[in-house]
């Protein structure tokens, strides 16, 4: 008998990675609401809340699972629907514990140290740095998405120009996400600040990794590290590449302080992943984010790494079983999923790579796929979820048998991926 896995924003790309998990085996994949619904455009929490139950309503059958890799809002949707039919979920407290910036930081200074000087910025009324929180800093959305919004600011005249950004922007997901908030019993100092705020946080040092894990039956598992790689001299990610090239001692470190944060937080019966910056030398790390929900853009990665995407474990999890999960079985020691990205400022694209000049590209690398992200006579600014620094031309995902291939295969699609612009 076939089982029916609904999957919030399912999307062509991760039902093909869905459909190669071993688990996939009698499970029918459906979607449930678009990814466009979810991630593009103005968010109407309450009223995709009600669409999706409405599909759901009119579905003959009862789902065997709900799951997502998306972020809010789907992130906070799942949750809510799982709850209302009896389905495995991580509580909804959680996920928005974890999300809500501010919320976070709280819960996590009463389990760990690893953490910088943080506070609310008053957008409203003479914003000012919070004590405790010194040039250079970052300004971002207590809830945003990816990078965008967010501010490396060195002065007050920075502090000035990023604030007033943040004020005309930050309502655009914070206010329903507000709507979210109203779904659960708020501690007063996050009911005060809200959903459509701003944090302040030290400036962070060292290497970018993560780690990604899950809980599972009370306990909390850390089953992978990734390392995130800066273009030189600035802020925006150059790749992602698993497993974690840090020492070992450092990654048993991240591990031990997500595993912390996440019981506190009342995290369960779901996959997460939580970002650091770490000093290889001394071992020392500092949590910059918590994501309490899959990570879908990694998927590729153990794939190629690991034989099957870690989207094995998020339907298990969905499904009410145990997660099983297979290690260093694939056919690279180390993959990436790497950007190309335009920093020199908006223009239109006039000229993108041709398929046929893409599948050349990957027959001749290997173990390589590429995804353009803008489209020819698409201006960049009008791309969605675009950090503050840079434009994505596309992503890469790339297999290889040590570092040093990786980055000569990279160099290998700058190369020959042609793109042209009008300024």
């Amino acid at each position: 008998m076939s089982a029916d896995v609904f999957v919030l924003g399912l999307d062509e790309k991760n039902e093909r990675i869905l459909r190669r998990l071993p688990v996939a085996a009698g499970l029918r994949f459906r979607p449930l609401l678009t990814p466009d619904e979810l991630q593009h455009g103005e968010i109407d929490f309450p009223d995709l809340l009600d669409k999706a139950r409405q599909l759901l309503d009119a579905f003959d059958g009862d789902p065997a699972a709900i799951v997502t890799y998306w972020d809010f809002p789907a992130a906070a949707l799942a949750p809510l629907l799982c709850e209302e039919r009896g389905l495995p979920h991580v509580p909804l407290p959680a996920v928005l514990k974890c999300e809500h910036k501010y919320w976070s930081r709280l819960e996590q200074q009463t389990v760990i140290d690893e953490l910088p000087a943080f506070g609310i910025v008053d957008l409203d009324t003479d914003p000012q740095p919070p004590p405790g929180v010194e040039f250079p800093m970052w300004l971002k959305p207590v809830k945003g998405f990816s990078s965008e919004l967010a501010f490396h600011v060195r002065d007050e005249e920075g502090f000035a120009d990023a604030v007033a950004e943040l004020r005309d922007g930050v309502g655009r997901v914070g206010d329903p996400f507000d709507d979210a908030l109203k779904q659960v019993d708020l501690p007063a100092e996050i009911a005060e600040v809200g959903g459509a705020a701003c944090l302040a946080e030290a400036e962070l040092h060292g290497v970018q990794a993560a780690v990604e894990g899950y809980a599972w039956n009370g306990d909390v598992s850390v089953y992978g590290a990734l390392d995130s790689v800066d273009f030189p001299g600035r802020s925006s990610f150059l790749r992602h590449q698993y497993p974690s090239q840090l020492p070992r001692q450092t990654v048993r470190r991240m591990a031990d302080v997500a595993e912390r944060v996440l019981q506190r937080v009342g995290f369960a019966n779901g996959t997460f992943s939580v970002e650091f910056f770490c000093d290889p030398r001394t071992g020392q790390v500092c949590l910059l984010e918590v994501n309490p929900r899959h990570s879908q853009s990694h998927a590729e990665l153990f794939e190629l790494v690991d034989g099957t995407a870690n989207h094995e474990i998020m339907v298990r999890l969905g499904l009410g079983q145990q997660p099983r999960f297979p290690h260093r079985r694939g056919r690279y020691r180390i993959a990436g999923r790497c950007y190309l990205r335009r920093f020199e400022g908006d223009a239109t694209v006039t000229r993108i790579p041709s398929d046929d000049e893409i599948a050349d590209l990957c027959e001749e690398l290997g173990g390589t796929t590429v995804s353009i992200t803008p489209q020819e006579g698409q201006r960049l600014s009008d791309l969605p979820e675009q950090d503050s620094y840079s434009y994505e031309l596309a992503e890469l995902v790339i297999g290889a048998v040590s570092e040093e291939e990786l980055e000569a295969k990279y160099r290998r699609c700058e190369e020959r991926l042609r793109f042209e612009f009008e300024e």
